[in-house]
């Protein structure tokens, strides 16, 4: 018999008191609350971008190492808006939450995720605590991989034209050897991405994993199409939160499923950590 919404969230706050660590792993729909798009769809993209719907680019289209090289004042104009954007952005009070319970927790919190944006370090989440499976925004690499260096982004300061989605600024170079540079993200159809920083951070996460015991996963806005996140939840269940407003179902063996956007079943589930 499948449990009603408050038995699942009194048995979360019943896992959460007896973890020695909490595993973070979210996806775009984490920061759907903080106002960020998550680009569900094509209509959904072309709201965001709507320059690119009058020339009939999708998120695949522009999000490619193709689209830079060939178009660089469109790709670095949507490139740029994006970081411009995530640097505005305040992070929503569910990111203190995950912080707050994580400070009961003998190991602490550890985060796996597929944004690019920055947003839990910016939440004050330390540096070495966060995976970015997919890469920074934050963070460049040369275009035509002329070496493996990869730099912070702090003196990109782009200006983008909104109505036509171009680049008037200057375009960001690589320092080395001048090439156009770009954002230290997988892309699509992307043989180029240097994925040094990632790894690194993933080798961090081992090694954290290796000591916890009794890990709680609190898996956010992680949805199907690209499993990355819903993957890396599965592998350290048995008790994985599954928090999304369509696709939370798992199996049984694995961890719970609430159906819900991050912010407001992080608030219910908080409530009932200390009601109960």
């Amino acid at each position: 018999m499948a449990l009603s919404e408050s038995k699942k969230l009194s048995e979360v706050a019943t896992w959460l008191r007896e973890a020695d660590g909490l595993l973070v792993t979210a996806g775009a729909g984490m920061g759907v609350d903080s106002g960020l798009p998550d680009f569900r769809g094509r209509e959904g993209f072309w709201r965001a971008y709507p320059a690119l719907k009058l020339s009939n680019m999708n998120f695949e289209d522009i999000a490619s190492p193709a689209a830079i090289r060939r178009m660089p004042t469109l790709g670095w104009g949507f490139y740029g808006h994006r970081l411009e954007l995530y640097r505005r952005t305040t992070p929503h009070v569910g990111f203190e939450i995950l912080r707050r319970w994580a400070e009961h927790m003998e190991h602490g919190l550890f985060v796996f995720t597929s944004n690019v944006d920055g947003q839990f370090q910016k939440a004050g989440y330390p540096e070495d605590r966060v995976v970015e499976c997919h890469g920074s925004i934050h963070h460049l690499q040369c275009s035509e991989c002329c070496s493996r260096d990869i730099w912070a982004a702090d003196g990109v300061r782009p200006v983008v034209d909104e109505k036509t989605c171009r680049l008037v600024s200057e375009l960001p170079t690589c320092p080395r050897c001048g090439a156009i540079a770009r954002p230290n993200i997988l892309m699509f159809e992307d043989g180029d991405w240097i994925d040094d920083r990632a790894e690194q951070q993933r080798a961090r996460l081992d090694r954290w994993l290796q000591g916890v015991f009794r890990p709680v996963v609190i898996e956010l806005g992680a949805g199907r199409a690209i499993p990355t996140v819903r993957l890396m939840s599965e592998r350290n269940g048995p008790h994985v939160i599954r928090i999304n407003p369509r696709e939370h179902r798992i199996a049984p063996h694995l961890g719970l499923g609430i159906a819900g956007e991050a912010l407001e079943t992080l608030r219910q589930t908080d409530t009932a950590l200390f009601r109960t």
